[in-house]
């Protein structure tokens, strides 16, 4: 199905992680590991899977640590027994393929307080939440795990934020990303224009379509927008090569954030 991901089935459903409202939970999968599970009948539905994917898969292209991904297949008989009402009903909405990541157990939540980033690191991932508009890296909500000493990037569901209206998503493209200005690593981002040079360096056009392409079908089927898959991917593809080109206007504007805060 795709040359990014593996493919498992869910087998056992352990717990929820009643995290926001999405409801994650913690399942055992066909290949014997465990996953904290997405569920398409969740929240934003498949524009947040479809988030997750993209975001985890180029964080990981450019270098930093993400916890597997897999596309987790949920039978539809699966759950049928699952007493929690609310947990039913989220598993029957979400019968065939969600998204999974490798649960990293025993991994703390980063505070930066405690852990310290050297500029570089810090740099580039300003660099890479600002160019998938991810609004989700804060201090209130640092979506990063400290896990065998080493940092984890998690949770790309709040990027992408322009598919939840589909409207002027060229200006989206393009923008200065102003969110930044919330970022848990900006104090430490001293490096922007040298992490614009390394991303740049590792993402492509091919690389960003070929991405795309890897976005499982039945997840661009939206009920809210008249627009075939294949329209779905080539507004993406074209989101993206943009953003790219022009990463200038959202470094530009972590540098200009950044100089407030110091």
């Amino acid at each position: 199905m795709s040359d990014f991901l593996r493919t498992v089935n869910v087998t056992r459903y352990i717990s929820p992680l009643r995290e926001g409202g999405s409801l994650p939970a913690l399942v055992d999968a066909d290949d014997e590991f465990k996953y904290v599970l997405k569920f398409r009948g969740a929240g934003h539905g498949v524009k947040a899977l479809i988030s997750e994917f993209l975001g985890g898969e180029i964080a990981r292209i450019l270098g930093f640590k993400v916890p597997e991904l897999v596309f987790v297949n949920l039978d539809e008989d699966f759950g049928r027994s699952e007493a929690d009402e609310e947990i039913q009903d989220l598993l029957r909405a979400s019968h065939g393929l969600n998204l999974g990541l490798h649960f990293l157990s025993g991994a703390i939540t980063f505070d930066p307080v405690v852990t310290k980033v050297d500029e570089e690191t810090a740099s580039r991932i300003v660099w890479f939440d600002a160019f998938i508009t991810n609004i989700d890296r804060t201090f209130r909500n640092t979506n990063m795990l400290i896990w065998k000493r080493d940092l984890w990037l998690i949770d790309h569901g709040a990027a992408f934020y322009f598919h939840h209206t589909w409207e002027n998503w060229e200006k989206t493209a393009v923008s200065n990303f102003v969110y930044v200005k919330d970022h848990v690593l900006l104090p430490q981002a001293a490096k922007m224009d040298e992490a614009n040079v390394f991303c740049q360096s590792k993402l492509n056009k091919e690389i960003l379509n070929r991405l795309v392409d890897a976005i499982p079908e039945s997840w661009l089927h939206w009920e809210d927008l008249d627009a075939t898959p294949d329209e779905i991917r080539s507004v993406y593809k074209q989101f993206l090569n943009l953003r790219l080109t022009h990463s200038d206007n959202f470094v530009n504007e972590a540098k200009s954030a950044r100089n407030v805060l110091i």
